[in-house]
């Protein structure tokens, strides 16, 4: 339980950071309070999260040939796909996560998926010492 909720603050913070570095990517409402800022990060990071874990490997897995083909780099387009979803969804529970185009979903994928790996790994080494 512990671990999942780890991921998920790792995620929310990961999403924060690539919306302030990215100007195609727009994560909450800028006007509103801290605390509505802050919910509405938390709560895109959980539905992220649920793309993560239902949607994403059965989409991994249909792609799996042309992710060999490409030598993995399909992996950043199925990123940017679970990015859109999850904006979707986010529209759908009057949450504001938007993409002004593919190409920022993808670069929020890479940078997204770089920076949770980096915590991530400080983390485990920090858990295995």
């Amino acid at each position: 339980m512990l671990r999942v909720l780890g991921h998920l603050v790792v995620s929310a913070l990961a999403l924060w950071v690539t919306s302030i570095i990215l100007p195609g990517m727009h994560l909450g409402d800028d006007a509103a309070p801290l605390t509505t800022q802050a919910l509405t990060v938390l709560g895109v990071a959980v539905i992220l999260s649920l793309v993560d874990a239902l949607v994403r490997p059965v989409v991994k897995l249909l792609t799996w040939p042309i992710t060999c083909v490409t030598l993995g780099l399909f992996l950043l387009v199925v990123n940017a796909l679970m990015l859109l979803l999850t904006s979707w969804i986010a529209a759908q529970a009057s949450l504001t996560l938007s993409f002004d185009s593919f190409w920022w979903a993808l670069a929020a994928g890479a940078i997204i998926g770089l920076l949770t790996s980096i915590v991530e790994a400080m983390v485990d080494a920090d858990a295995a010492e």
